[in-house]
């Protein structure tokens, strides 16, 4: 049965930009376990993470699965003095995602997006727009399409 459409993978043949879809079992919702699942580096798979900063600012991250995001070079990566996290009942309203399936690509309405800096160069695997569902696509494409800019944005280990 061939795989379902997502918004993401629509947007992506939409630009023709090329793309590989790859599935999971969708029990795995810690970003590690889907590229354990992927039998990926955990470096190569993504995580979509959307903060609010001053009233109703919205902005989206992508991070590697391993990482944590940095809330102060996220502030300063959007130009705000602050971010916190979107609470995850707000999620869907607002993207139309869910937790373990929110994509940089498709989301309700477009957000400030900003890639750590080392996703510049080759693809990475971000959430397909479904839980067990992976778009492996040239990180290039990825930021054009969101009109996304590359920052450094994880915690220093």
């Amino acid at each position: 049965m061939p795989q379902e459409k997502t918004n993401a993978m629509r947007i992506l043949d939409r630009a023709k930009a090329s793309y590989l879809v790859h599935t999971y079992e969708g029990g795995a919702l810690s970003g590690v376990a889907v590229a354990a699942s992927l039998g990926e580096d955990p470096g190569r798979v993504y995580k979509t993470l959307v903060t609010v900063g001053s009233p109703r600012r919205y902005y989206v991250f992508v991070i590697p699965v391993a990482a944590e995001l940095d809330l102060k070079k996220a502030a300063r990566a959007a130009g705000e003095k602050s971010v916190d996290m979107l609470p995850l009942k707000e999620l869907f309203p607002l993207t139309g995602y869910v937790h373990g399936g929110c994509s940089p690509l498709g989301m309700k309405k477009a957000f400030p997006t900003f890639f750590h800096s080392d996703a510049e160069g080759g693809t990475i695997f971000v959430s397909g727009g479904k839980v067990g569902v992976q778009i492996e696509a040239a990180c290039s494409d990825l930021v054009r399409l969101t009109g996304g800019t590359f920052a450094d944005l994880v915690r220093e280990s």
